[in-house]
């Protein structure tokens, strides 16, 4: 690395013209010190002349049927609140060389009201439409400040402005837009040269990407849209490039530096077990078995991710592993997110076991459950039992990774609902063992974007397939009004035995959110329309202990109904449960959704889950407008309510929902991606970029596959990047 192109890029900012030692404070308490750190300030959006209209061009374009977004630039001539009633809306009047529109917004009145002033030029961004007195106008706008002079030269020369997000401290330095693009401008003009590639120049030269001077360049300010793509090209790359890295070295790592241990099948434990089970198992399961078994009886550690739909039987087919482990003499760890679901792992399978134990009469398989809330005399029992090895299956949340938890010789660890967990949690359970095998299990089937990035480092095995006596589950959407119907189709399916979930999204009334909430209707409806059945309650709120008690009575049928919120969303398993009432569902996630819905339907009964919401949406059926590849950016927010509970209404795949999900949520926190020992992404749609990623991660783990150390002359800027910006990654891919 060249000493005096670090020694130009790592000069404070404050030396930088039109900047200074305030102003540099005020870029400091941002995160950005040195020029370097300038540089990589990148816009978060640009205003493109090809998408701007004038006023005139914009009315003729909606008058002529056009249905999309525009871009117009006009100066501000006046403003004006109105008041109707309690109610209050604010107008801004522009006009520009062809004519005139107006702006208006219904809420933050007081803020809008202090931006707009009259002779203030702005680009208005949004989706038009045709009001009173057939005017132009747009509602809640995107918007921009631009300068005279920046307006004048767009629009002659038709560049690209770049537009950046400009924190309080920054605004309280007296840096504004103009300023700051003045600022960075300069700072790209005279410093981006010094810049030194951070990619192999073979991998830069096979994928033609931009240099990353040019890049840097071309995306602040960018001499045309060919060339701004390029620049976003390479950095997606990039990034995508050293995460998939980061994957490639934890993989390699774990299974190649690291010494497994191999398992044989000794005794007839497996094969009794399997005798002892009511059904046979499906094709799938036999399937994943054998990838797991071969994992296990390899001298390479299993790092498997198991993934299938709710009720499909993953918890089965682990168990199994674990009794392949314990056959060779290993404890094994179960590691479930709540209380609740651990304790009923714990139940379930000490009943399997003890069904074993009657064919089965060499060993005594024992099982401890270990959780946070235990009396300090039983954990300590417990944990001398588990340090000793009297505990074959040790089951847990959280509690499992505290230091005080000693396993004698732990060969296999289980993590139920993978993306619930990081990489750093999965870290530290690996490390109370001697290179454990790993097989973690998702029941939120996960897109193919994510399981090529986040959980790349494990092998894929996929139960496609529910077990035979199943019958899907019919989910409708009703209205509000439909309330009293739904309860007495609940009171007449509990005369033939069948249990019901009325899940809220709140415990207690709130008065922001006009939500319904489970305690205020728990009360309720045991008094009106639920009142000839017995009806219980649970909650979040409630120790586990509590919410272990209601489960067990519900179990037992001792509650006809049972009144939630989503703790139940996570592995609840009640076989007579065959109706799911979900009220405000348009308040939940996708993914949830699918996984209340999976609480229902686990037995050869037909189950029903009811998605209850506010008329204006169910009553959206226009299935061409909800269709995504129809919608515009604009018109999914608007309708991503919809979209979600059409989708559930649609189909109970789970890998469909989850690619419906992940284009609704964006390239966001999908899936726990911000807590899985990976940096963020900042130019990557994991919803459009498929191509990049599958590019990417084959350069990458190419890379690792001929030179695990970095250690070639051509890849010393990949190991110095690691390095300087992903050192804290890095511990990730280290794991264990």
């Amino acid at each position: 690395m060249n000493s005096a192109n670090v020694k130009q890029l790592e000069q404070s900012v404050q030396y930088l013209k039109s900047v200074g030692p305030k102003r540099a404070e005020s870029f400091r308490k941002i995160g950005i010190s040195t020029v370097r750190d300038l540089l990589f300030y990148f816009p978060s959006r640009h205003l493109d002349r090809t998408t701007v209209l004038t006023a005139s061009k914009a009315f003729g374009y909606i008058m002529n049927g056009y249905d999309g977004e525009v871009t117009i630039i006009a100066k501000v001539t006046d403003k004006e609140r109105h008041r109707y009633g309690k109610k209050e809306i604010l107008k801004v009047q522009f006009r520009d060389s062809t004519g005139f529109f107006e702006c208006v917004w219904f809420q933050g009145i007081k803020y809008f009201y202090s931006v707009f002033n009259e002779g203030d030029i702005f680009a208005i961004s949004s989706k038009p439409e045709i009001g009173k007195y057939q005017k132009l106008q747009f509602i809640h706008p995107d918007y921009d400040r631009i300068t005279a002079e920046e307006s004048n030269s767009f629009l002659n020369t038709g560049k690209i402005i770049p537009f950046y997000r400009i924190p309080k401290e920054l605004r309280k330095g007296y840096i504004g837009d103009l300023s700051l693009r003045r600022i960075i401008f300069l700072a790209v003009e005279n410093y981006v040269d010094y810049l030194e590639e951070t990619l192999p120049s073979s991998i830069v030269e096979q994928n033609n990407l931009m240099s990353l001077s040019e890049a840097v360049k071309n995306y602040h300010f960018p001499d045309n849209k060919e060339k701004f793509d390029k620049a976003n090209y390479r950095f997606k790359f990039e990034e995508l490039f050293y995460l998939e890295i980061l994957v490639a070295l934890r993989k390699y790592n774990y299974k190649e530096n690291l010494p497994g241990n191999k398992m044989n099948i000794k005794t007839n434990l497996v094969s009794d077990f399997l005798e002892t089970l009511p059904f046979e198992l499906t094709k799938a399961q036999l399937r994943v078995l054998g990838e797991i078994k071969n994992d296990m009886l390899s001298t390479k550690p299993m790092n498997r991710l198991l993934q299938g739909d709710v009720g499909c039987g993953k918890t089965i087919v682990s168990l199994i592993a674990a009794l392949i482990a314990i056959d060779n003499g290993f404890q094994v760890s179960l590691m479930a997110p709540t209380e609740i679901l651990a304790d009923q792992h714990a139940k379930n399978i000490s009943a399997l076991m003890k069904k074993l134990s009657a064919i089965h009469t060499e060993h005594e398989i024992k099982i401890s459950l270990l959780l946070g809330g235990q009396k300090k005399s039983e954990r300590e029992k417990k944990l001398s039992k588990i340090e000793i090895q009297e505990a074959d299956i040790i089951i847990g949340t959280h509690a499992l990774f505290e230091e005080k938890v000693k396993f004698n010789r732990l060969g296999l660890i289980i993590i139920d609902e993978q993306h619930r967990f990081g990489v750093k949690q999965r870290a530290m359970l690996q490390r109370k063992g001697t290179t454990p095998d790993v097989l973690v299990m998702s029941a939120t089937p996960i897109p193919r974007t994510l399981s090529m990035t986040v959980y790349g480092d494990l092998d894929l095995s996929v139960i496609d397939e529910l077990p035979l006596n199943r019958k899907p589950v019919k989910t409708v959407l009703r209205n509000d009004n439909k309330l009293p119907a739904i309860y007495k189709f609940i009171t007449d399916k509990q005369k033939e035995g069948i249990q019901s979930f009325i899940v809220y999204p709140l415990v207690e009334e709130s008065e922001k959110l006009e939500l319904k909430a489970a305690t205020d209707y728990y009360n309720m409806l045991k008094q009106t329309y639920l009142k000839n059945v017995i009806v219980g309650l649970i909650h979040g709120r409630m120790k586990w202990q509590e919410k272990e008690e209601v489960m067990l009575l519900f179990y037992k049928k001792e509650f006809d109904v049972l009144i939630s919120t989503t703790v139940i969303e996570v592995g609840i398993d009640i076989p007579d449960a065959n109706i799911i009432l979900i009220n405000d569902a348009h308040r939940f996630g996708l993914s949830q959704l699918h996984q209340l819905r999976g609480r229902i339907g686990r037995s050869d009964k037909q189950a029903f889950c009811i998605l209850v919401t506010k008329e204006t949406i169910a009553g959206k059926q226009n299935q061409k407008e909800l269709d995504l590849d129809y919608l515009s950016s604009t018109q999914l927010e608007k309708y991503k309510a919809t979209v979600r509970l059409q989708t559930m209404v649609n189909t109970t795949d789970g890998f469909k929902i989850a690619e419906v999900d992940l284009k609704l949520r964006g390239p966001g926190d999908v899936f726990g991606t911000k807590q899985s020992g990976f940096p963020e992404l900042k130019f990557v749609n994991l919803t459009e970029d498929q191509e990049i990623i599958s590019h990417a991660k084959q350069f990458a783990f190419e890379l690792i596959e001929k030179d695990s150390q970095l250690s070639l002359p051509e890849n010393k800027s990949v190991k110095n990047k690691l390095v300087t910006h992903y050192s804290d990654n890095l511990n990730y891919a280290k794991i264990a």
